[in-house]
């Protein structure tokens, strides 16, 4: 390893510590209060969001990938990671100023935000995956982001089950399903709605809801960028 490889062994370390460590009690109340009101709602009304996500998701996977660079190949680690630093931090801008505009409009473009938002996120993850060296054409890659999506936006309790498909992702992948409608939607969509509910809901308050949306786009586009980052150091370092 050189220097820089061996600073950023000793940061995915940590990551890694992180992402295995416990939930705390906090978290555990928090899931308990959050599973009985997903209760009180309609199953019709879970699977109807469950089918609008898969669709959205659907969609912008299939069609980002013809929209991605080719793999960066033959590069160091910290080159790699000097262009992938620089395409976050577009993203992030982006979704800031996207988030502050849709917050300002009301109810409807504040609607509006979610479906824009995680086109960004994915787009964004297919970036880094080239950035990396990865080809995204290949089925099994493009499931790997899926679940870097859910590593960033799910419950601690979930999130250890996530990190343990990603960390021997070799072995895995050969464990996941060859079609894309096997995947688990359900628990993809639940995780996600229930993580970003409360920052996402304050977006549509009138006069907040401009600056709630360029602080929570920011922050949480900065959140999956670095999750993103750590996913493929594990593959390219281990």
């Amino acid at each position: 390893m050189d220097a820089y490889e061996n600073e950023v062994s000793i940061a995915l370390k940590e990551w890694q510590k992180k992402m295995e460590r416990r939930p705390g009690l906090l978290n555990n109340l928090s899931r308990k209060v959050q599973t009985k009101i997903n209760s009180w709602i309609p199953e019709k009304v879970h699977n109807a969001i469950t089918v609008t996500i898969k669709q959205m998701i659907r969609g912008v996977l299939f069609g980002a990938k013809h929209t991605t660079a080719t793999p960066l190949l033959n590069a160091s680690l910290q080159v790699r990671e000097e262009t992938v630093l620089k395409r976050i931090e577009f993203y992030k801008n982006t979704a800031a100023v996207e988030g502050g505009i849709t917050g300002a409009g009301g109810l409807l473009l504040g609607l509006a935000d979610f479906p824009i938002l995680i086109g960004l996120k994915i787009k964004l993850l297919f970036d880094i995956a080239s950035m990396y060296g990865f080809d995204v054409d290949d089925y099994k890659e493009r499931l790997y982001l899926l679940h870097i999506f859910e590593l960033s936006f799910s419950s601690d309790v979930h999130r250890k089950k996530i990190f343990g498909k990603l960390k021997d992702w070799d072995i895995k992948s050969k464990q996941l399903p060859d079609d894309i409608n096997q995947f688990e939607w359900r628990n993809f969509q639940q995780e996600y709605r229930d993580y970003i509910d409360l920052a996402k809901m304050a977006q549509l308050v009138p006069v907040i809801g401009a600056p709630v949306g360029v602080v929570v786009n920011y922050r949480l586009i900065k959140k999956l960028g670095n999750t993103a980052m750590n996913a493929y150091r594990m593959r390219l370092l281990q």
